[in-house]
């Protein structure tokens, strides 16, 4: 009698007789082979079914069987080094559960558009399965860091009466009449729980109603923000650091198959060790400004040109072969597949073209008390092999919340970290203000109402101590960790301007 088991513990039954109840992800045939590629949620295994005068009937059946029909399948398992996973199965019976007739997501190219509109479809396909594998983990990791250091968890509250960051990105909401937000951050809230238990933290959803298309932004992703009390900049520098090095390390130990199929520089990631490089604001500006960014920049755009050429010749090339006459169907279906990739790839690279000169003017004109920009984090962390602190930041540029260095009063003690090959900002903290009069001027010169604020400044009024944390976002980091171009991949339901669906 067959065993009920799954494609993860296949090397657990070689020589035995299986069962796996799955959906057939792809099929081929080869006269009196059939190769059906069944997926069961946990992997991918190749089931090979042979006709035979018994089997015939049932060979057809399971031959006319479309992508992703549910089914169940018994065969031996047997090791084998080529297939995917390591596993085979040698089919004895194929047993049909569900037919999927027309199913939209074939294996020809599509469009991002296309699979974002099907986007509970494609959750299907080999890259996101992977991908939101490496996302469970991540948030698995950060959850366990904290949990096992002691930090308590503090739910915060999404609906709330007053900005915590730039009042530009704020989602208003109507509150039984009266007018609140959905939370761009839960750390004002845990701010004050760390003065209960000390080491706290929160993790969830937050919004921003930034007006921005690109591949780093989205209205509604998830982020954890651990706050510490008798801390300063220094004590959430090393948090920070040892936090990022412990959830690459996770994803590195568990799932260095995904990353492999997702075309991930391993050893990219391998350098992610401490110590992590750290710069002033005042550093990175000259950095902006100086001979090497614009040097590197003029690289850049040389070979962005460069490809740009090489891919429309071969584009041109592909399509010929493609649509030429006795061109087999399988030839001209891959030859199709090429296409629509280079055509991504050319389309990248002809952004390159049209920003990279826009971007070499912007960091030679730099102007410092300015905050940095999307394209001068990508050009800074690009010059980084492992992610770079950059500290004390113009006051004037970042959150009313963030303590005024004493050595240079026009700064605050602050930090972004900058994931490297060009991923930018993926956390955000600082040593916050602890001086009651000093923050209550800086909400005041912000324009913002003291009244709004009345809590918050309780906690400067009763027994104040020196305290700081930081937010690090999923999605962010999750497209920086698999190597991917578009944040919108990093989440299972993205959330972004002008898509609400699926």
């Amino acid at each position: 009698m067959a065993t009920a088991t799954t494609v993860s513990q296949l090397q657990n039954h070689v020589g035995q007789t299986v069962t796996l109840a799955g959906w057939l992800y792809n099929s081929r045939s080869t006269g009196k082979l059939l190769f059906l590629l069944v997926r069961d949620g946990t992997g991918i295994c190749q089931c090979v079914l042979e006709k035979t005068d018994a089997n015939a009937e049932q060979f057809q059946r399971a031959r006319q069987l479309a992508q992703e029909a549910a089914l169940e399948v018994d065969g031996c398992v047997a090791a084998d080094e080529r297939a995917e996973g390591g596993f085979e199965l040698s089919v004895s019976a194929v047993r049909p559960v569900h037919a999927s007739d027309g199913y939209p997501i074939t294996p020809k190219a599509h469009g991002v558009e296309f699979l974002m509109k099907y986007r509970h479809l494609w959750l299907r396909s080999r890259r996101q399965w992977a991908i939101m594998r490496v996302r469970a983990t991540v948030v698995d990791a950060i959850r366990r860091y904290f949990n096992e250091r002691g930090f308590v968890l503090i739910d915060t509250p999404i609906l709330t009466p007053a900005a915590g960051e730039g009042t530009q990105t704020l989602f208003e909401l109507d509150y039984y009449d009266d007018k609140v937000y959905l939370a761009q951050t839960g750390q004002l809230y845990v701010e004050a729980a760390c003065m209960a238990h000390r080491k706290v933290y929160c993790f969830g959803p937050t919004f921003r109603a930034e007006k921005s298309k690109t591949r780093r932004h989205l209205t509604e992703f998830w982020m954890v923000e651990p706050e510490i009390a008798y801390a300063d900049l220094d004590d959430v520098l090393a948090l920070a650091e040892d936090f990022v090095c412990e959830i690459v390390a996770r994803v590195l130990r568990d799932h260095r198959a995904e990353l492999k199929m997702l075309g991930r520089d391993i050893a990219a990631l391998e350098k992610v060790q401490r110590p992590f490089d750290r710069i002033t604001y005042s550093e990175a500006a000259d950095l902006l400004r100086g001979d090497r960014v614009r040097e590197m920049l003029e690289r850049e755009l040389a070979n962005a040109e460069s490809r740009v050429a090489e891919l429309r010749k071969s584009i041109e090339e592909k399509e010929t072969q493609r649509t030429a006459p006795g061109t087999k169907k399988w030839k001209a279906e891959k030859l199709a597949r090429e296409v629509a990739d280079q055509r991504e790839e050319l389309a990248d690279r002809e952004d390159d073209v049209r920003n990279i000169p826009e971007h070499r003017e912007l960091a030679a004109n730099f102007n410092w008390g300015s905050d940095l920009g999307g394209s001068d984090e990508t050009i800074i962390a690009r010059l980084h092999d492992k992610p770079v602190f950059v500290t004390h930041y113009p006051a004037g540029c970042k959150a009313f919340y963030m303590k005024q260095n004493e050595a240079d009063r026009r700064l605050v003690n602050n930090l972004d970290l900058l994931a490297p090959e060009g991923y930018g900002e993926i956390i955000g903290g600082s040593q916050r203000e602890d001086d009651y009069d000093v923050l209550l001027q800086k909400i005041r010169d912000e324009g913002l109402d003291p009244k709004d604020y009345d809590w918050y400044l309780d906690l400067r009024r009763y027994g104040s101590v020196p305290h700081g944390g930081f937010g690090l976002g999923v999605e962010r980091t999750v497209a920086w960790i698999c190597g991917l171009k578009h944040i919108r991949e990093t989440i299972p339901f993205a959330r972004t301007m002008g898509r609400i669906y699926p």
